[in-house]
Formats: C-alpha cells, sequence, structure tokens
C-alpha cells in the first residue's frame, strides 16, 4: 500500500515540474509583432519630409 502512495506522489511531483517548466518556457517566449504596411509607410514619408525640410 505504501508502493503505491509513493508512486502516486512520484507521477504528481513529475506532472507537477513539467507544467512549471511549460509555464516558465512560454513567459520567457519572444514575441513580435509585424509593422502594419500603412506605418511603413507613414515612416517613410516622414524620413522624405524631414530631408527636404
Amino acid at each position: 500500500m505504501i508502493f503505491y502512495v509513493i508512486v502516486c506522489i512520484a507521477i504528481v511531483l513529475g506532472v507537477l515540474v513539467m507544467t512549471l517548466i511549460a509555464i516558465s518556457k512560454g513567459y520567457a517566449y519572444k514575441h513580435s509583432i509585424d509593422p502594419l504596411p500603412d506605418d511603413e509607410q507613414r515612416m517613410k514619408d516622414n524620413i522624405e519630409q524631414d530631408r527636404t525640410d
């Protein structure tokens, strides 16, 4: 009977460790966002306007 309790505790601890690793990797992921095409055109226009001023 004690053997089954130890096995169950080991399984729970293993699942807990894997969950914490997955959460840690999720928070460490670097998200990136592509700029909108309209924003790129606006930035180019601003740079060209600054050059002509």
